[in-house]
């Protein structure tokens, strides 16, 4: 059925007043927008205040209205970061008990070995420190690594003696002048350093590639799985370096032989401390001769 052809709101007068109200209104607006237009166009410095003003009364309005939607749309965000908050919380609390469980068995191990070691009366050495001074030098595009050092004999330095750095070990004195001295690096194809791995204390060797690198391999047992990020400090095997002194970590996944990066890099270390041998060889003392008595 078609529609009615006749669009007159009916007989109330109330619709009928409204509807010619809106018409008034709608055509209102055009007029007072199409002023505005012309006006704005044809003056524009005149027309800047009444922009400035509408401007005050209206963004207090919009401002309003924009913090609403800000608040609406941020309602399932809330939400999510609740639920996102509840998770994180639970994973740290469980991490927190674990890591409460490690330092329980820490403190019990370390009470255990402070026991017996005073029980067996063991004496801890301490490598003592000669002289701490500045690495002038290092060797970078040769296949041999070495590093000068502006400290000599005079100085106390002496060859065979471990050289460290702020981060880890650096390596040991191979050659000593007046008031220079000459450091073979452990990342040299000739310096080889015995180290363990930290989580498990598995012995190893930690052995120069003259590339900036190092080999570390194991040395009691076969098929020996390398993880990266395993840290290997030096174990005092030996007697040269002492123990605990971070060497290398490990870069790649490997067996037997893994890949790592040293922890002190000549190239950017400012100064190094050399330090007495950990066990330094006695050298033994000749017998003392006695004279027969005179007859």
């Amino acid at each position: 059925m078609a529609p009615s052809r006749n669009r007159r709101p009916g007989f109330s007068r109330r619709a009928q007043y409204g509807l010619f109200l809106g018409y008034v209104i709608a055509v209102a607006g055009a007029i007072v927008a199409v002023v505005l237009l012309v006006f704005a166009t044809l003056n524009p410095p005149a027309f800047a205040p009444l922009r400035a003003a509408v401007a005050e009364v209206t963004t207090p309005i919009s401002s309003g209205f924009a913090g609403l939607g800000r608040g609406i749309a941020s309602i399932p965000t809330g939400i999510g970061n609740h639920f996102t908050v509840m998770q994180k919380n639970a994973a740290l609390r469980k991490e927190l008990e674990a890591n409460r469980a490690l330092l329980l068995r820490a403190r019990t191990l370390s009470y255990d070995n402070h026991r017996l070691k005073t029980l067996l009366h063991l004496r801890e050495r301490v490598a003592d420190p000669v002289v701490a001074a500045r690495l002038v030098s290092s060797s970078g595009s040769s296949t041999r690594r070495y590093a000068v050092l502006n400290a000599g004999s005079w100085q106390g330095v002496r060859i065979g003696q471990p050289v460290r750095g702020p981060e880890g070990l650096v390596g040991r004195i191979l050659e000593t002048g007046p008031n220079t001295a000459r450091v073979l690096l452990i990342t040299d194809p000739e310096s080889i350093v015995p180290v363990r791995r930290t989580r498990d204390g598995l012995p190893a060797l930690a052995a120069g590639r003259g590339d900036g690198m190092i080999d570390v391999r194991s040395v009691s047992v076969s098929n020996v799985a390398f993880e990266p990020g395993d840290v290997f400090v030096t174990s005092g095997t030996g007697g040269i370096y002492s123990p605990n002194v971070p060497v290398a970590r490990i870069v790649r996944r490997s067996r037997d032989t893994a890949l790592a990066r040293s922890f002190a890099q000549p190239d950017t270390l400012d100064f190094a401390l050399v330090q007495q041998g950990f066990m330094p060889i006695q050298q033994p003392t000749p017998p003392a001769t006695t004279t027969a008595p005179a007859p």
